[in-house]
């Protein structure tokens, strides 16, 4: 470490033997208006800039030579300029560019026109996305509670996508889609900036880090098909795109403070820029409040640091580092009883949560010539995650005597090598994507600790813990992909991944009746396989095409499945590694700056799917056992359409822009055949499956909305309406005694956000959440925070004001 350390110092501090020159200019309209944000890239490099809000730019540091020089900007045609820079010299470099008639490849918003998601192009950075559903969440583009990170609005246009409604502070994100399971995410790849942030994507893939969605720029998902580049997870890519340094300016100021109902104050403040080769970014945001519930408290800090170095025109070097800490009290569940007697109850007064999260990265990209290009990037973890509480059935009342404690420690680093070339077979001209991956994860997972029997956040123990083991896991990957293009309309794509994954657990199972460790039984796992996958995309217009995909998938058992830490669950000690496939068929596009929809068909193959099915113990007691529940299927039509008819019907909109969307999704998520027995009133009872609703799945996910903007001001409504679903694969409709198992019924909730800009530094934002109140759970927990049902927030409003300074 220490020679890579001097080795990035001299190329740093070494000087160049020529002196150096610039280019600079102005960017305007072909009416002589400055066009500020616009791209500068100097053309076979990684140098680029964006023009300030004047239009003017500047290119700083540069050798002696031949350059070229490519400006774009949304909805106006490219222009590339070329100039031969003398040493020292600095010229001069104006353009103007004319208004697009006709655009390709990328997707076009105009300030009156559709502002929804978007659609990735065909290669993105170093990762191929022709063929594959894919959607692409613009945080710009929304009205939405984002000092609560607020999943609900976030992916109100991100068709199939359910959100456990269960964490009201926003620390922790719970999404899945198309009948997977939503908890903490866990069956997405979760990356932030390329890399993942999870504890372990192959052991332990759980999300308890979310980054504050008012520095995230975008959201970038791909469905199950990315499974070949990202990693075998069925249910796709989550990628949070932070921002990234303002390369048009040296120093950008920004500060957003929110309060609201229930005590919430949130504090966003951002500092970033450029200057010369040299870009930099940082934040911090403080949130915290009371919570909607009794019992229910969160103070969180994130900060966030971020450097990146154009060593040469083709090698550019960065930095990252983001630190999470929270303190979180956890109201815990209810039984149905209490919660249709007052939702806002808690009958755990002693739970607490925390978990300090850090993440660091170093990443370098090559440009090796226009055609190819290298990317690596170094990445690990170092986080935590504790929790002391009374955590029996909610049955059971807390009589305020020692509480239990559970704490996990998590230790990884990584790499990845990505490699992306152009090249050419005979005519076609051709694209590949491939990369090399490492990853080592280790968690030491410490349970049932007798803690204090005081009221606070407290995680000192009495004794040693009844569990105490470690977990390893290594994993290796090589992955290839490709794009075949026989003719300009039409394209195939065929990849490959190869994974070994090597799992190792050592430690203690338990405690004797004198206190004195039992060890558990080592155990070892390594497997190795192929994931195999194709595409193809046909252009039907310049901005509309069909595109369709299959691509394998593979979920490892996770030590989340085997100890996972829950109170009432049972774990199934033969639970084997789950397999299948996924399959997209649809249509996307736009049709101008007033239409953008994309309607597909899915099928998900999903075998030795892991889920819990209720039982009855010898005491007539139910509990819940997780196992593998052999074949289901999930399969259904997502459709997200956005249209803006003032745009399309009105020449000019003195009265102000509206546009509606509609994100739908029908699912049926079924299991196949399995028998299943249990005992009743003391006889064994046989069943089957067969038919049953995959737990957690509702077979519909609709959102709907509207949005109206005039000048500075832009208020959204949307109304979400999910149909109901099982909390386990029995599809038990009467709930238990602990309320673990029952119907989780169906709802719709209400949202209304806004913002007005009153000057060119100030904007106010304001919203009500759950605009008529409505009472509605989304999550039956058999663990921690429950267990029991967990309801989600009643109506919340909030108000902040944003100043952004540039200089």
């Amino acid at each position: 470490m220490k020679n890579i350390s001097v080795a990035i110092i001299l190329l740093l501090s070494f000087p160049s033997l020529a002196q150096l020159g610039s280019i600079s200019g102005q960017i305007k309209s072909e009416t002589n208006e400055a066009l500020p944000g616009a791209s500068v890239v100097l053309v076979g490099t990684v140098r680029g800039v964006e023009s300030n809000t004047n239009g003017h730019y500047t290119l700083k540091a540069l050798k002696p030579g031949r350059y070229s020089i490519k400006v774009s900007f949304v909805g106006y045609q490219p222009s590339i300029q070329e100039l031969t820079l003398g040493e020292g010299e600095q010229r001069v470099a104006n353009f103007i560019l004319r208004d697009a008639t006709e655009l390709q490849g990328v997707s076009v918003y105009a300030q009156s026109g559709v502002k929804g998601n978007t659609f990735l192009p065909q290669v993105n950075e170093y990762t191929i996305t022709a063929g594959k559903k894919n959607e692409v969440i613009v945080l710009d583009h929304l009205q939405a509670n984002l000092a609560m990170n607020n999943s609900r609005q976030i992916f109100s246009r991100t068709p199939g996508i359910s959100v456990w409604e269960s964490d009201g502070s926003g620390i922790q994100l719970g999404v899945a889609s198309r009948g997977l399971s939503p908890n903490r995410s866990w069956e997405f790849n979760v990356r932030m900036d390329g890399y993942d942030i999870t504890p372990d994507p192959m052991g332990y893939p759980e999300a308890y880090y979310t980054p504050p969605m008012e520095v995230v720029d975008r959201i970038e998902i791909i469905r199950g098909a990315s499974s070949l580049q990202y990693g075998p997870q069925f249910g796709g890519l989550m990628n949070f795109i932070l921002r990234k340094p303002d390369i048009s300016t040296k120093l950008v100021v920004e500060s957003q403070n929110t309060t609201g109902n229930n005590g919430l104050f949130s504090s966003f403040n951002y500092v970033g820029g450029t200057s010369g080769r040299l870009s930099y970014t940082t934040y911090y945001q403080k949130r915290m409040g009371n919570g909607w519930r009794q019992n229910s408290y969160f103070n969180t800090d994130h900060s966030h640091g971020e450097l990146s170095y154009a060593v040469s025109n083709k090698l550019k070097i960065g930095a990252q580092m983001t630190y999470m800490y929270t303190k979180s009290q956890q109201a815990g569940g209810l039984t149905d009883a209490s919660f249709a007697q007052n939702a806002q109850q808690s009958l755990r007064t002693r739970n607490w949560f925390s978990n300090p999260w850090l993440i660091y990265a170093l990443t370098a990209d090559y440009l090796i010539n226009a055609d190819s290009k290298l990317s690596l990037k170094y990445f690990g973890t170092t986080a935590e995650r504790s929790s002391i509480g009374f955590t029996k059935a909610i049955t059971e009342p807390d009589l305020n005597g020692t509480r239990q404690v559970d704490q996990d420690y998590y230790q990884t680093n990584g790499a990845e090598l990505r490699y992306l070339t152009n090249y050419k077979f005979g005519s076609w001209k051709n694209t590949l994507a491939a990369g090399l991956r490492y990853f080592n994860g280790e968690i030491k997972r410490k349970q049932l600790g007798v803690g204090s029997n005081g009221t606070d956040m407290n995680f000192a123990i009495q004794g040693l813990f009844t569990r105490d083991l470690v977990f390893h896991n290594t994993n290796y990957a090589a992955f290839a992909e490709t794009i075949l293009r026989p003719s300009e309309p039409f394209l195939i794509t065929l990849g490959a991944r190869l994974e070994q994954i090597d799992t190792h657990m050592i430690g203690q199972s338990g405690l004797s009746a004198t206190g004195l460790p039992i060890a558990a039984t080592p155990s070892s796992r390594g497997r190795s396989f192929v994931l195999l996958g194709a595409g193809a995309e046909y252009k039907m217009s310049p901005n509309t095409k069909f595109y369709s995909n299959i691509a394998q998938a593979y979920r490892p058992v996770l030590a989340s499945d085997l100890l996972p830490p829950a109170t009432t669950d049972v774990i199934d000690p033969n639970l084997k590694d789950a397999r299948g496939f996924n399959f997209d068929l649809g249509y996307r596009g736009e049709i101008g700056n007033y239409l953008t929809f994309d309607v597909d068909y899915f099928y998900l193959d999903y075998d030795n799917r892991v889920g819990t099915i209720s039982r009855t113990n010898t005491d007539g007691k139910i509990y819940q056992f997780r196992t593998n529940l052999g074949h289901s299927v999930s399969k259904g039509m997502e459709a997200y359409v956005e249209f803006s008819p003032t745009t399309a019907w009105l020449k000019h909109q003195r009265l102000g822009n509206i546009s509606v969307f509609a994100s739908i999704a029908a699912i049926q998520a079924r299991y196949m055949d399995f028998k299943t027995t249990s005992l009743i009133n003391g006889q064994i009872v046989e069943g089957n499956l067969a038919g049953k609703q995959v737990e957690n799945a509702p077979e519909k996910i609709n959102r709907y909305g509207i949005t109206y903007t005039k000048k500075g001001l832009s208020v959204s409504w949307q109304i979400s309406d999910i149909g109901s679903a099982f909390a386990d694969a029995s599809n038990t409709i009467t709930p238990n005694a602990a309320a673990t198992t029952g119907l989780i019924p169906a709802y719709q909730v209400q949202d209304i956000s806004g913002s007005y800009k009153f000057k060119k530094y100030a904007q106010l934002k304001f919203g009500v959440n759950n605009l008529t109140d409505e009472r509605y759970f989304t999550r039956r927990s058999g663990g921690y925070p429950g267990p029991g049902l967990l309801p989600a927030d009643g109506r919340t409003w909030y108000v902040g004001l944003n100043l952004k300074f540039i200089n």
